[in-house]
């Protein structure tokens, strides 16, 4: 047997100044009612961190954050991530930062929706 298949996992990146306010609004057009942030350790004690997680929570989005990655992610902190993912009951991912926070939350994105 051989499995082939077709894979499109759209990713959509903003950036600039006040975007940040829009995270509710992204939620919500991604059907997204309880998102895990996720970054890299030097970003979660970040000013710029606790507003998007102000902003996540005053528009009932809770305030879930995941930060364990480290530069050039690796399997230990992907493990790690889906983990906080599926006990959390979170139903989408906030990938929020620089390179490594944004590779990570992709691969738990994608991970999350995986049975094998």
């Amino acid at each position: 047997m051989t499995l082939t298949a077709n894979w499109s996992y759209p990713n959509a990146i903003r950036f600039g100044a006040g975007r940040i306010a829009e995270l509710p609004d992204a939620c919500a057009a991604a059907g997204i009612r309880k998102p895990l942030l996720v970054t890299d350790k030097g970003l979660a004690p970040l000013p710029i961190t606790a507003k998007a997680l102000d902003i996540l929570e005053a528009a009932g989005l809770g305030r879930a954050v995941f930060s364990e990655v480290d530069p050039n992610p690796n399997e230990k902190n992907l493990d790690a991530g889906l983990a906080v993912y599926r006990e959390g009951g979170h139903d989408g991912v906030i990938a929020f930062g620089g390179g490594s926070g944004l590779d990570l939350g992709k691969m738990v994105a994608f991970m999350a929706g995986q049975t094998r």
